[in-house]
């Protein structure tokens, strides 16, 4: 069950060269109840990987890198207004965004094509065009690691906020994520206000609807952001930074193009693609590694980089968007 120095530039999407020294695949609760009373696994420090699309590996993982590997998806329960699916965390969350649309299940569509597994959707909080995991999730089911239980975790435990959640921050390293129940509404609510979903499904000629959304998504992303099997790349490597209003109309008096949106409590949230593209940094390389010349806010692999090339570009773009626009922005990936 267990590898040693296993190879791992295949098992990240930014195609990184990285060298796990211990590694295992876990396919059931019982393979991670068998590491942990593992005298020799139980005591190594614990990497855990999910489908490698939000990550930046180093050139060494030491301990133990565990992939999870669980599969299976499944409507648990219904009532009036909701359907309630479950999908295990080793799912690929396109597919499982796939076969909820399938079957008519509906609200995931804008979530379309996003990278990674099912068990890394609520870590991160993922989001794109108006709509976060955080919307429609109702349970996350996990294995703490300190205990070999089980703990399920309600929507408000998780404390999500904008590409955050608990199981990024306290619970980071303790809890692994096993499965998620997400609650679908029967009626039918769609997100067409973001992006340019609106002009693509009617470019089409049809009819709005979730099946339609998630197709013009998919064009939408497939249009702007490379393909990782072509391109190593983490997808969007910057969060959007947040703002107060008053940040903002001073921007907006020297850069009146600024694209901006409306976040609540008097905030705004910028595009941090908009301001990395106004840093003169989209199609720009440093070494190994550049900014996407298509979508400045995508940090690419053009072959044989490592992390610490990752981090020279992207500590470079933060010192830079700074001293143009005095914004700091932050990089989105987790740093193992």
């Amino acid at each position: 069950m267990i590898q040693t120095q296993v190879d791992l530039s295949h098992l990240n999407t930014l195609q990184l060269r990285s060298i796990a020294e211990h590694y295992a695949e876990v396919r059931s609760a019982e393979d991670v109840l068998s590491l942990l009373n593992d005298s020799e696994t139980k005591s190594m420090s614990w990497h855990l990987l999910g489908g490698g699309s939000n990550l930046v590996l180093p050139s060494v993982v030491s301990g133990l890198t565990v992939k999870i590997g669980n599969h299976g998806r499944s409507l648990v329960d219904e009532d009036k207004d909701f359907w309630f699916v479950k999908a295990q965390a080793g799912e690929v969350w396109d597919d499982f965004v796939q076969f909820t649309l399938q079957h008519g299940y509906w609200g995931l569509e804008n979530l379309s094509l996003i990278p990674g597994t099912v068990g890394a959707a609520p870590i991160q909080n993922i989001g794109a065009y108006g709509v976060e995991v955080k919307d429609y999730l109702w349970e996350v089911t996990c294995l703490d690691l300190r205990t070999g239980k089980s703990k399920v975790f309600t929507n408000a435990e998780c404390r999500f906020s904008y590409r955050d959640s608990f199981f990024k921050q306290e619970g980071a390293g303790r809890y692994l994520v096993w499965d998620v129940t997400f609650r679908l509404p029967k009626k039918n609510q769609l997100h067409l206000e973001y992006g340019d979903i609106k002009k693509e499904v009617e470019r089409r000629g049809l009819a709005a609807n979730p099946k339609t959304i998630s197709e013009a998504v998919i064009a939408i992303r497939q249009s702007k952001l490379p393909d990782p099997k072509v391109i190593g790349n983490a997808g969007s490597f910057f969060k959007n930074p947040i703002v107060s209003a008053e940040t903002r109309e001073k921007l907006l008096q020297t850069h009146p193009d600024l694209v901006s949106f409306p976040y609540g409590n008097g905030e705004f949230k910028l595009a941090a693609g908009w301001l990395i593209d106004r840093a003169g940094w989209k199609g720009k390389k440093l070494g190994p590694v550049g900014m996407y010349e298509k979508q400045a806010l995508v940090l690419v692999n053009h072959g044989g980089a490592n992390s610490e090339d990752v981090w020279s570009l992207a500590d470079q773009v933060v010192r830079d968007v700074e001293t143009k626009f005095g914004v700091t922005i932050e990089p989105e990936p987790i740093r193992w």
